[in-house]
């Protein structure tokens, strides 16, 4: 084979790496699915030229579907700190120092009432003492004479472990009267139809729902981040790299850290 025979082999295994997509399994923080994962999707694959099979659970789940070699990336919406220590829980023995963050943005989560619910704000000193079971009736807080039937995701959510990081020192929630979902959509469904509850979400599907929003005079910021399990590939860098792009585009167009 002459020399131009091996020139235009080499371009074309080049031009054969550079278009070949691989195809990543993406899971877990529903919050991370619903801020950007279900709007952008389609672009993120364009700019990485990668195929993505991405599965909205939970943060934990995320991070659990690593280590079982059933994911390549975890989503997670807070710190890692917060979900390693709910996955130690039940998997203490996992090898959590090999995890990887790449941090992508900031959002807000919320509290969520009862469009009936006449109680709106309230101190975070007060928010405290109600999810540490210290408060239990919406009576003691300027509200009807009702249970506060407080409605989270089941452990291993990254709402739940912010509010725990950031407004409970990392203390758990111990409100007596407690409804757990699934899933973080679930949270605000409930809320709707359940005149005591009080839901623990993120601020944009608040908005999007017909719940209202309990203002607290601290906000509870949740840090969306995507996670691997040893350094990754330069395939999976190309994926980080785009979900960061239409992250910053999305910051800078609609506030996606304020919303």
């Amino acid at each position: 084979m002459n020399r131009y025979a091996v020139l235009l082999a080499a371009c074309f295994v080049i031009v054969a790496q550079e278009v070949r997509a691989d195809q990543f399994v993406v899971q877990g923080s529903t919050t991370f699915y619903d801020r950007i994962m279900t709007t952008h999707l389609p672009e993120i694959e364009h700019m990485s030229n990668q195929k993505l099979v991405v599965i909205p659970t939970k943060t934990s789940l995320g991070l659990l579907a690593l280590f079982e070699m059933q994911a390549d990336f975890a989503m997670i919406s807070t710190e890692l700190k917060n979900g390693v220590a709910d996955l130690k829980h039940t998997n203490p023995d996992l090898a959590f120092e090999n995890l990887e963050t790449f941090k992508v943005a900031n959002t807000r989560m919320a509290f969520a009432v009862h469009p009936s619910n006449p109680v709106r704000s309230v101190s975070a000193g007060v928010m405290r003492r109600v999810l540490l079971g210290e408060i239990t009736n919406w009576r003691e807080i300027g509200g009807e004479d009702k249970p506060i039937r407080l409605v989270l995701v089941r452990d291993g959510g990254g709402v739940q472990g912010s509010v725990q990081g950031q407004l409970l020192e990392g203390a758990p929630i111990r409100a007596p009267d407690q409804i757990r979902v699934q899933v973080g959509t679930q949270v605000l469904k409930i809320v709707e139809q359940e005149p005591g509850a009080l839901g623990i979400s993120q601020l944009g599907l608040v908005q999007r729902s017909s719940a209202v929003e309990l203002t607290t005079n601290v906000a509870i910021d949740q840090t969306l981040a995507l996670v691997t399990l040893g350094p990754p590939t330069a395939a999976m860098r190309a994926v980080i790299g785009a979900v960061r792009h239409v992250t910053k585009a999305d910051i800078e167009q609609n506030g996606l850290p304020v919303q």
